[in-house]
């Protein structure tokens, strides 16, 4: 049943509207993620040595913090999931996704920034939630944002994460689930009570120990397979585009997988992104928008085609889960492979839980200030880590899929009806 709900929700219909969108901001803005990249990587870099403050949370904090709600589990057991539904082929639509996704983290992070206000009870909401209610006028819309971002928090934020992390655990050191469920309950709820500041000041030494150990390892796998790159190249090309898949109907379920687990990894036109980066004091959109566009580089571009190239170089067998990628560090660490891919697995999905906590927290701040909905949304979201840790992998993950979908809808809408505001920076400044 799960299934063919998300079979409806992930139609056609919606894969065009999200892919439809990235290419339109794409066009308005001449290709910034191309041409503009120098630029971007300048001011973000200078955003830094400027030791920029945000309500007491440095700029790094809040990229680590976004950064963290994205890169997870899915850069590991969403390319291995989009690999064995959709092939090889599934990586090219990955990139697809991230390259036009850019510009829609972009155009989210842009119109946030743009359009947050005080409302009447002195709060200063940002993320989809501003656009919609001030750009669109449709306080309701808003509304209706903030309750399925606060649902897919629960799922794709959280057990999805932590049931990735409870399986690789299990395989690796034969620790049962529900171990896992509470000690990752414990210390979500010893690291939320602060809020984004606390949550920030995790991630910026979490996050970056986790993705270069993981991207470090993946890097050795490829060079010790180099023979086989230009191979792995060849069937990511030509299982997406090739006669014989597109006649077998392959090539449209390569499409689909590659983007709807491409989403799942980089969050682009899912808003989630904007919620963190509003959290801003400085009144430049560019520049929470720039960051945006290299959290999405990192994540998919750079992270998930590692994860991918490994696999594929290394020729294990494909499969949904840790056991494609544990094989494939196994030419490299040995009878070691299993426990360190499970380690790293656990380090990004407690990143991504934690990111996650403050997108839907924002979200719920939009539509109640009182700190105990907040406290309680905590506490069922540091209780949902624990339970999904003892769900099957497969049921959460359908799950997850909903709610991206559903999540992603009145975002799209939102950014193709207020597209006239998506500008970008002069690149001569």
């Amino acid at each position: 049943m799960l299934e063919q709900l998300n079979g409806y929700i992930w139609n056609a219909g919606l894969l065009t509207l999200l892919l439809g969108t990235g290419v339109l901001l794409t066009l308005r803005t001449g290709f910034f993620q191309v041409r503009g990249m120098g630029f971007i990587w300048k001011r973000v870099l200078g955003s830094l040595r400027r030791e920029q403050k945000d309500e007491g949370v440095s700029q790094w904090k809040i990229c680590t913090a976004a950064l963290s709600a994205s890169m997870g589990t899915g850069n590991i057991v969403g390319v291995t999931a989009a690999l064995s539904i959709g092939g090889a082929g599934a990586v090219f639509w990955m990139w697809c996704s991230a390259f036009f996704g850019m510009m829609l983290t972009y155009g989210e992070n842009v119109l946030s920034m743009r359009f947050r206000q005080t409302d009447e009870e002195g709060n200063l909401p940002g993320g989809p939630m501003a656009y919609l209610r001030y750009g669109l006028g449709a306080k309701w819309l808003g509304a209706v944002y903030a309750v399925l971002c606060i649902l897919a928090s629960f799922g794709m934020g959280n057990m999805t994460q932590s049931s990735a992390a409870a399986s690789a655990l299990e395989e690796a050191f034969s620790v049962p689930p529900f171990v896992t469920g509470i000690i990752l309950a414990v210390l979500l709820a010893l690291s939320v009570l602060g809020g984004i500041r606390s949550v920030g000041t995790v991630t910026q030494y979490l996050l970056p120990l986790a993705a270069a150990g993981y991207m470090l390892l993946a890097v050795l796998v490829i060079l010790c397979h180099a023979e086989r790159i230009p191979a792995a190249f060849g069937e990511i090309f030509t299982s997406a585009f090739g006669l014989r898949q597109l006649g077998g109907g392959a090539a449209g379920t390569a499409i689909s997988a590659g983007l709807r687990h491409g989403v799942f990894s980089n969050e682009a036109g899912l808003g989630s992104s904007a919620l963190i980066h509003s959290s801003a004091s400085g009144n430049d959109p560019y520049l929470q928008g720039m960051w945006s566009i290299l959290e999405v580089f990192l994540d998919t571009m750079v992270c998930c085609t590692l994860t991918a190239l490994a696999v594929l170089t290394a020729e294990v067998p494909i499969e949904m889960g840790v056991q494609p990628v544990a094989e494939a560090f196994s030419s490299v660490l040995g009878t070691y492979a299993y426990a360190v891919t499970a380690v790293m697995i656990v380090l990004f999905a407690v990143c991504t839980m934690l990111g996650w906590c403050c997108c839907g927290e924002a979200a719920l701040g939009s539509l109640s200030t009182k700190r105990s909905v907040l406290l309680t949304y905590r506490g069922i979201f540091c209780l949902c880590g624990g339970l999904g840790a003892v769900g099957a992998l497969s049921s959460v993950w359908t799950l997850s899929d909903i709610a991206n979908g559903l999540m992603a809808v009145p975002n799209l809408l939102g950014l193709l009806l207020l597209m006239k505001y998506v500008q970008v920076p002069s690149l001569r400044r």
